[in-house]
């Protein structure tokens, strides 16, 4: 039974088909390959040529991750590889796309890679709560899909 376009248990509208962690690692995957290009490239102009220690090298790339996925986020609902796969993100209360503020923080994680030495660590520690969230909600939503008020990954 539905009220109002709403499943009264998952909070979600009717026919929403939500992503499972398959799909979205794999979308996850395809962009890390596109980010992760350009971010090499910033890591050799910057390490390399510019002469600077890898570590400070490092920052503007995994900066770059975080913009890349606000970006396609905000302005299309999905980033390259969520398009790919037939993946969209929805913003809080099933809206069409999510806010920057929600984006912002649906991927605010991916700032811990910032932190030197120790940020890698903590960025998988994030990364296998999300898996762990995605994998045991109905909604199909992570922790940091809750954080950003109620995104969610969908299928297209």
């Amino acid at each position: 039974m539905t009220t109002g376009g709403y499943e009264p248990y998952f909070g979600q509208a009717v026919g929403v088909h939500p992503a499972g962690i398959g799909s979205r690692a794999a979308a996850r995957f395809i962009d890390w390959i596109i980010a992760g290009i350009v971010g090499a490239i910033m890591f050799w102009l910057l390490g390399i040529v510019a002469d600077l220690p890898g570590w400070i090298a490092a920052l503007p790339g995994a900066g770059f991750g975080f913009l890349y996925f606000v970006c396609f986020e905000v302005s299309s609902g999905a980033t390259p590889g969520k398009k790919l796969l037939g993946l969209h993100v929805n913003g809080a209360g099933g809206a069409a796309k999510p806010s920057i503020a929600e984006s912002a923080k649906r991927n605010a994680y991916m700032l811990l890679n910032l932190i030197p030495w120790l940020g890698n660590v903590l960025w998988a520690g994030a990364a296998l709560a999300i898996a762990v969230t995605v994998g045991t909600s109905p909604a199909k939503q992570g922790w940091h899909d809750n954080f950003a008020g109620g995104t969610q990954v969908v299928k297209r």
